[in-house]
């Protein structure tokens, strides 16, 4: 060993390094540390003494770097880790697993960290090796956990671990961060150590290290790297005992919070990622695994534990801890294909249970988690037999007088096929890299079982399958069901224990034996079965060899190197920012196409709101106008009288630059300037509740550039719509917009429900298409955007299941969710719950509707026209405001209830008809102070403005002080 530094020399930042992963992963541990741009640090090697190569590398290393590598030998039986603590001279220690290594920086970032804090423990990210098969992000090279990030957004000091749970609650504290020493004397009290043998001992240490420490500080940096792949199904018993003894270790130093959540991120982090590896476990395997766990897993069911997970989730973990292998297998592969049906499941009081004998006491029946097998809320009972996605597992698979002969088992749930019609099956092939090409083959056989259907089919793929053996090589087969008029097509499940003894089968390619002389069942990565086209014997697997060569010999990589760089100038060319310089330098130029109109609806997402209601009123007039509509993906549901084209692409932009009009209610592109021929009218998408323009937080903070291009953007308008003087004061002054370009007319949208409420007119055709029945209450569901730039999926608030369950005998419910979001709803009884999110105009559901329920969304500003009931279902109004802020105080000036719980919202529909007479005032006060300009002509007058050319002369109609700029009711 080398000769300890004298106290003077002490380094900063001791890393202490186990050498128990050989002598490569000891040698790139500690090139980690000496490569460090904090040179105030050393390495502890600690030598466990079980290997005399490893003893080599460590004294080689310590002789090359006296001062910055020091060579501890672990006595008999004590940690190597505590063992390294304890001849540590840094006044902060860190640890490193086998084989991970230091970022650059790592010591760097740590020490200022605790330097300026004075924190006891600073914790970073860690990143780890990937599994086997595992996806990771583009351009990364390694993973890191998906709890990990949010937790470390930027940097912090916490005084309690409440307000940084994720540390002790999931296992972020394995490696990647230090701890003064101090905390680690052996004397202290309470001394952080090791107490337990690897790997739980390791787990566990960062949890006790938290705890003692009085403050903690993270850091988005990260620390370590390459930290070992996990195995999900060999750690798990380590795992889940640690996080057990984790949870105790915080309950019992109160924080029974921690402690509970703790419990839960056990089933997250660990036994379903255990439960998702018997997938590509053989059978024998699969049920050790699940001995090993099923144990383990007795007393962390409970139904706290269980109830925020999916449904699904909670049978696989039952299951597991039942100790049924095959069982548990089947719902991870559920999980991994959400909404495949794995299990025959029945009705019984009410609720819907995984599988028949796992019917729950009527006393438990409703309350989640308590029955992990109630799988109700999946809605399974409430879905037609074509649309099931049933498991069809393939449970045999030979060879059969040179065919490939294939026996498998469709789960079949009791709802699914009620008096067992007659059922018939064909087997259908897929050409992968063609789905257009199949083959269809007949089934031998077809029956019914007990909860099953089972099959037989015995395909000659010789002589039928007409590969050309180029380009169509891969091939997935399906099974396609047809029973009492309903037809479903589900892919085969297999396991390659089943398939394996299938062997192979005699190919005929069509371009001959040279491209492929074999069939080749096999299972692929999805676990499902299908047959490949290889080179087997000797001519083929030469012309294989051949072809090859041909294709990666230098001149044919020199190829391909340029085709992949004309491919991707291509793409370039056919780019925004390419078309974007096109459309500035050039097609500005062009001269301008009287009459012609652009529109476009929420970036061509929709062909509805203002922009329509002013086409369909200039098309009824028959003005000489050359409408153009832009759609964003598709054309259906575009109008037929206009010419249709694709968002961004050449007709796109020449139709911009030679229209003389452009209308839209969002903003056409930024990086296209108006043309100095065209007057463009922006008719907006709502009056504002949440603060928009230069008033919003995150254009305050965005560069000066950045301001520029919006201000830029916002320039281009010649008009603007508003529906009240709250528009004026919020909006204009938001966008900086010109009191001259501000019109007062309303919106023309609103034209409709100005009629509706006028009119008291019958239900529109819209409630007959939706099969809505006229004794039922339709309740739109309507919840604002909540997302950010490049935000999609959405996650509503309302429980809509639930919804359903409590009114679906009374009420029908509308869901639309923002344009700029999707949201996947919940199986519902039919007739319940309609997703109309893809319907095109918002003013049609508005009308339909006789309650609508919405948030802070600004289409309350649109409903309350129609004086009909406006629930405001808001639980995280504060939140949303604090973040966002406001123009007004929502609750003290709604036009209607304002409820930030579900029971509430219930509550106040079951009384709606007694409660609603009591909010008309507010409502009357609402529409008036936010809609006064939405009078019903507000197309009409907006196609006499702006069309005013192409209008035939005739007197306008004198305008009502209400509907006058306030410097015109003044006289000024």
């Amino acid at each position: 060993m080398t000769t300890e530094p004298h106290p003077a020399d002490a380094p900063d930042l001791s890393v202490v390094v186990p050498a128990d992963a050989g002598p490569e992963a000891l040698r790139a541990s500690a090139a980690s540390v000496l490569e460090q741009t904090l040179r105030h640090s050393e390495a502890v090697l600690v030598d466990p003494g079980r290997d005399s190569a490893t003893t080599r590398a460590c004294a080689d290393l310590a002789a090359r770097h006296p001062g910055r590598v020091r060579h501890v030998t672990a006595a008999r039986g004590a940690d190597p880790r505590d063992t390294g603590a304890d001849h540590a001279r840094g006044t902060w220690v860190t640890f490193l697993g086998p084989g991970e290594r230091l970022q650059k920086d790592a010591g760097r970032n740590l020490l200022a960290a605790a330097l300026d804090t004075g924190a006891d423990l600073v914790a970073g990210t860690w990143t780890r090796l990937p599994a086997s098969g595992e996806k990771l992000p583009r351009g990364a090279e390694q993973a890191e956990p998906a709890w990990q990030r949010p937790l470390h957004t930027r940097t912090r000091t916490v005084g309690s671990l409440t307000d940084a749970p994720g540390l002790v609650v999931h296992d972020s504290l394995v490696t990647g961060f230090c701890v003064r020493r101090s905390l680690l004397d052996p004397e202290a009290r309470p001394a952080v150590r090791h107490e337990e043998a690897p790997p739980v001992g390791d787990l566990l240490f960062g949890v006790r290290a938290a705890l003692a420490a009085r403050t903690v500080t993270l850091i988005p940096n990260t620390i370590t790297t390459h930290r070992a792949a996990p195995d999900p199904a060999a750690d798990a018993p380590a795992r889940i005992t640690a996080a057990a003894r984790a949870a105790r270790l915080l309950a019992r130093h109160g924080h029974p919070g921690l402690a509970a959540a703790r419990e839960r991120a056990l089933l997250t982090d660990h036994v379903l990622p255990c439960a998702a590896a018997l997938l590509s476990m053989d059978r024998e395997e699969r049920a050790r695994t699940a001995a090993q766990v099923a144990p383990l897993l007795a007393g962390h069911l409970g139904a706290d534990a269980l109830a925020p997970l999916d449904p699904v989730a909670r049978a696989c973990l039952r299951l597991l801890a039942d100790g049924d292998a095959d069982g548990a297998r089947d719902a991870a592969y559920a999980l991994a294909n959400p909404g495949t049906v794995v299990s025959p499941v029945v009705a019984h009081a009410g609720r819907v249970h995984w599988r028949p004998g796992t019917e729950a006491a009527p006393s438990t029946e409703a309350a989640p988690g308590a029955d992990p097998l109630d799988v109700t809320e999946l809605g399974l009972q409430y879905r037609p037999f074509a649309r099931l996605d049933l498991l069809n597992t393939v449970t045999r698979a030979t060879r059969s007088q040179g065919r490939l002969l294939l026996v498998g088992r469709i789960v079949l749930p009791a709802h699914a096929l009620p008096g067992r019609p007659e059922v018939t099956a064909t087997l259908v092939l897929t050409c992968r890299d063609q789905p257009a090409r199949t083959l269809t083959l007949p089934v031998d056989d077809i029956r019914y079982a007990r909860d099953a259907l089972v099959w037989r089919a015995c395909a000659d793929l010789t002589r039928l399958l007409g590969a050309r053996g180029v380009g169509d090589r891969v091939w997935d087969p399906a099974l396609r069901v047809t029973a009492g008029g309903e037809t479903l097509t589900t892919p085969l499940f297999a396991e390659p224990e089943t398939v394996k003894p299938a062997g192979a089968l005699r190919a005929r390619p069509r371009l001959g034996r040279l491209t492929g002389d074999t069939w080749q069942p096999y299972v692929t990565a999805h676990h499902r079965l299908a047959v490949c086209l290889l080179a087997r014997r000797r001519p083929a697997r030469l012309a294989e060899k051949l072809l090859h060569y041909a294709t990666h010999f230098r001149p044919a990589r020199a190829l391909r190197r340029r085709l992949a760089a004309v491919a991707a100038r291509r793409k370039r060319l056919a780019g925004q920012a390419v078309k974007a310089r096109v459309y500035r330098t050039l097609l500005l130029r062009l001269p301008v196409r009287k009459g012609q109109v652009v529109y476009e609806a929420h970036m061509g997402k929709q062909y509805g709101d203002s922009p329509r209601a002013i086409h369909e009123e200039a098309m009824a007039r028959g003005l000489p106008l050359r409408p153009v509509w832009s759609y964003a993906e598709k054309p259906d549901g575009f109008p037929a009288d206009a010419r249709l084209v694709r968002r961004w692409s050449w007709p796109y932009l020449v139709a911009l630059a030679r229209a003389q009009y452009w209308v839209d209610n969002q903003g056409f592109p930024h990086a296209l300037d108006k043309p100095r021929h065209t007057t463009y009218l922006q008719t907006w998408h709502g009056s504002a509740y949440k603060r928009m323009g230069f008033d919003e937080a995150r254009v305050k903070t965005q560069n000066d550039p950045q301001r520029r291009r919006l201000q830029r953007a916002v320039d281009r308008f010649d008009h603007f719509l508003i529906r009240a003087p709250h528009d004026a004061d919020t909006l204009g002054r938001a966008y900086r917009l010109d009191p001259d370009k501000l019109l007062p007319t309303g919106y023309p949208r609103n034209d409709r429900l100005v009629a509706a409420r006028e009119q008291h007119a019958p239900r529109p055709p819209l409630a007959e298409a939706l099969g809505v029945p006229d004794d039922r209450t339709v309740v739109l569901y309507a919840p604002t955007f909540r997302g950010g730039p490049g935000h999609k999926d959405a996650e509503l608030p309302l429980d809509v299941r639930r919804f359903a369950e409590e009114f679906g005998s009374t009420h029908v419910l509308l869901v639309r969710s923002h344009y700029m979001e999707r949201a996947a709803l919940p199986a519902t009884a039919p007739g319940t719950v309609h997703d109309v999110s893809g319907h095109h105009d918002v003013s049609e559901l508005l009308a339909l509707a006789d309650v609508l329920v919405t948030d802070y969304s600004s289409i309350m500003f649109d409903y309350a026209l129609l004086d009909r009931p406006l629930i405001h279902f808001a639980p995280d109004l504060d939140a949303y405001t604090a973040d966002r802020g406001s123009y007004f105080d929502l609750r003290e000036r709604a036009g209607g209830p304002v409820v930030d719980t579900q029971d509430a919202l219930h509550e106040v529909l079951a009384h709606l008809d007694e409660a609603d007479p009591h909010w008309k005032a507010a409502r009357a006060r609402f529409a008036e102070e936010f809609g006064a300009y939405d009078t019903g002509g507000a197309a009409a007058a907006v196609v006499d403005t702006l069309f005013a050319a192409h209008t035939p002369r005739r007197r306008p109609k004198p305008c009502p002080a209400s509907r006058r700029r306030p410097a015109e009711r003044s006289g000024t």
